[in-house]
């Protein structure tokens, strides 16, 4: 064995490092373990490797000095003493005997303390979170300095409720919404440790806590234009979704369409308003039951992307008829073509065979790669062309 082999104290104390970081240590501590004295192994130099490198193998052995290590007890063993070769006693074992000990050569002994005070205080507040700390000891060190706004904001959270209240509601002193943001990974898993399941939707992301775990969300807004005469002192509305599940008066056709340009230069349709979807239509229409009972029209770009909305549209309301979204209207505007940066994937279920093909074919860049038509590329006199005769 080489000298370069040979154990050295601050590998002693790396090995016992790796097994703090690991919460081990901490955690048997939490749990009131008895503690075992903890030995390791010395590789040092036999018999024959002490002669061949002495000095190396003295310099080894001083470092090893008893009186250098206060909180570990070396063991020795002797070696040699055969074969000619003079007998000697080397290092053989590091062992630490008591926890204070341990704490010590790790310099962790304020760690310690301070999570044994933070242990103490929630063990009072909340037992079941004082079982969590003594399995996540590392984690708990690590927000140290916020826990008890953790504890307060996890309790405030389970004696209050959360239907009927905002994020930001929170009423916990230190603690706002930005707390929340910056700590909502060490939340959420207090949060899934304390609440009972009934209260955890599970399916949703740790991240979004107002979903997981049933606060009020954030409305969703539906943004809408007359293309009539408005019954309201209004032309155009920008309205809760919940608030409009009810039909407006005098509508009977609603044109849903993806760019704010074109929803705003619409020209007059009678009877009919224009919803902005933004990307998002199939998600905003879901609120709107009374669309099965109206003459719905989506009109999205020319591209995979707009053909995979219209899918979903469709998917919940199967009458619905697209606009512009064709390949005649595809071919008439060549000069104004553009690039689709990424094309949207899967099958789509929902398109006319007409409106599959066109699909099909941007996919595999029949007229051009990663082809697209933006809405408001499209001449003025075929969206009101369009329009005359769809819903004139």
């Amino acid at each position: 064995m080489t000298p370069h082999s040979w154990s050295r104290p601050e590998d002693v104390v790396e090995t016992l490092r790796r097994k703090w970081t690991r919460g081990l240590l901490l955690t048997a501590a939490a749990a009131g373990h008895p503690f075992e004295p903890i030995e390791v192994q010395i590789k040092g130099p036999a018999a024959a490797d002490a002669l061949h490198h002495y000095e190396q193998a003295l310099a080894w052995a001083q470092a090893w000095d008893p009186r250098l290590h206060p909180h570990l007890q070396i063991q020795s063993k002797l070696i040699g003493g055969h074969h000619g070769l003079p007998s000697q006693t080397v290092p053989a074992r590091a062992c630490v005997e008591t926890r204070p000990a341990l704490w010590a050569l790790l310099g962790v002994t304020a760690e310690v303390d301070r999570f044994h005070t933070l242990y103490e205080h929630t063990a009072v507040q909340e037992p079941g979170l004082a079982r969590w700390m003594a399995d996540h000891p590392m984690k708990v060190l690590l927000h140290a300095a916020v826990w008890h706004q953790l504890v307060h904001t996890v309790c405030w959270i389970r004696d209050e409720g959360t239907e009927q209240v905002y994020l930001r509601e929170i009423d916990v002193p230190g603690v706002d919404t930005k707390f929340v943001e910056s700590h909502k990974a060490i939340l959420s898993e207090l949060l899934d440790h304390t609440l009972p399941e009934s209260r955890i939707n599970a399916g949703a992301p740790k991240s979004d806590l107002a979903t997981r775990y049933g606060f009020r969300a954030k409305p969703t807004y539906i943004r809408l234009r007359y293309l009539s005469a408005s019954p309201l002192p209004f032309s155009e509305l920008t309205v809760r979704a919940g608030e409009l599940a009810h039909w407006p008066p005098g509508v009977r056709t609603v044109i849903v369409l993806e760019n704010e340009t074109t929803y705003l230069s619409l020209p007059p349709v009678p009877g009919a308003i224009a919803v902005l979807g933004s990307g998002y239509a199939a998600a905003l229409l879901r609120h709107l039951p009374w669309l099965d009972d109206v003459g719905l029209f989506y009109w999205g770009d020319i591209d995979t992307h707009g053909f995979a909305i219209l899918d979903q549209v469709r998917g919940r309301f199967p009458h619905t008829r697209s606009l512009l979204m064709d390949r005649a209207t595809l071919l008439a505007h060549e000069s104004h073509w553009g690039k689709e940066k990424s094309q949207a994937r899967g099958g789509l279920t929902h398109l006319t065979p007409e409106e599959a093909k066109l699909d099909q074919d941007l996919k595999a860049g029949v007229y051009r790669p990663h082809l697209r038509l933006e809405q408001e590329r499209i001449s003025i006199s075929a969206v009101r062309e369009a329009l005359t005769h769809h819903c004139g």
